[in-house]
């Protein structure tokens, strides 16, 4: 059983950044990849990325690849995704999760309960 706690969201202007922290408690944290999703009202979650159990990573497409990073620091327990260059569109509540390294929400085991990001025009 893995427990996620996420922070670090918030209000930010477009074209700021903000750096979302996954906290992780429980046994077998190192086992899984620890993904990123978001979600806006009405519509299904959707992968932004994920941090493999071994450091590697993967994203949603470039456009997010060329402004955020996901990194992992085992021995913290702790999971980041840095974002730059935040655009309105990015807003939503964003929830890590602990699973197999895919691109699909139902791959992911354990939900934190999220962090809002609201990005101002």
């Amino acid at each position: 059983q893995v427990q996620l706690v996420e922070s670090g969201g918030g209000l930010v202007q477009a074209g700021g950044s903000l750096k979302l922290s996954c906290a992780a408690s429980g046994r077998g944290f190192g086992m899984y990849a620890i993904g990123w999703f978001r979600q806006t009202p009405g519509k299904e979650r959707e992968f932004v990325a994920a941090a493999t159990w071994n450091g590697g990573s993967t994203y949603a497409s470039d456009f997010v690849k060329a402004r955020f990073t996901v990194s992992r620091d085992n021995d913290k327990n702790t999971v980041f995704l840095q974002m730059n260059s935040l655009r309105p569109e990015d807003t939503a509540v964003y929830y890590c999760a602990a699973g197999d390294p895919l691109n699909y929400a139902g791959a992911y085991y354990y939900w934190g309960q999220g962090t809002r990001v609201t990005v101002s025009s």
